[in-house]
């Protein structure tokens, strides 16, 4: 049986050479008021019925506005949304400011440009260590166009299509 534990720091490095998708997830909390953050922890769970999972830091600031709201909007970013990207993972500053943001039929707000964005309903909530984990059941999405960001070793890169010179 395993009883060792494994320290954050080797954890986070080891964790650092997995390359991910990068996501904004936002909603509003009862008084209207629009919260959001970035997560590269984001995947599928179903397919039928439509579910995906997000995790949000327990510190995070607007962990209460995602612990109490009936749903959220999960933006999946395209290259050249790093500034969007840094913004919503930055503490304290207004993350809506200066961007263009309207709200869906659900009074979610929306982000411009990203690869896709999945409106979801809040399935159920799951603590998982120093995360929630907050399962959606979509119930509407849509697609842009471009190509993914992606996050690895602590930093965003750009995909190079299969085939494309190098030169």
């Amino acid at each position: 049986m395993l009883t060792e534990t494994i320290s954050p720091d080797l954890f986070r490095a080891a964790l650092s050479r997995w390359a991910s998708g990068v996501t904004v997830v936002t909603t509003t909390d009862a008084d209207g008021r629009s919260h959001g953050f970035t997560a590269s922890a984001f995947s599928s769970v179903s397919l039928d019925p439509a579910l995906v999972l997000v995790c949000l830091d327990n510190r995070a600031n607007c962990f209460d506005a995602f612990d109490q709201s009936e749903g959220f909007v999960i933006h999946l970013l395209a290259q050249g949304q790093e500034g969007l990207a840094g913004k919503f993972a930055s503490k304290g500053a207004d993350k809506f400011a200066g961007t263009d943001v309207r709200l869906s039929e659900r009074g979610l707000p929306l982000l411009p440009g990203a690869l896709a964005r999945l409106e979801c309903r809040t399935e159920r909530r799951i603590p998982g260590g120093d995360h929630l984990i907050l399962i959606g059941e979509v119930h509407h999405a849509d697609q842009g166009d471009g190509e993914p960001l992606v996050y690895y070793q602590r930093g965003f890169h750009e995909l190079i299509p299969a085939g494309a010179s190098l030169a």
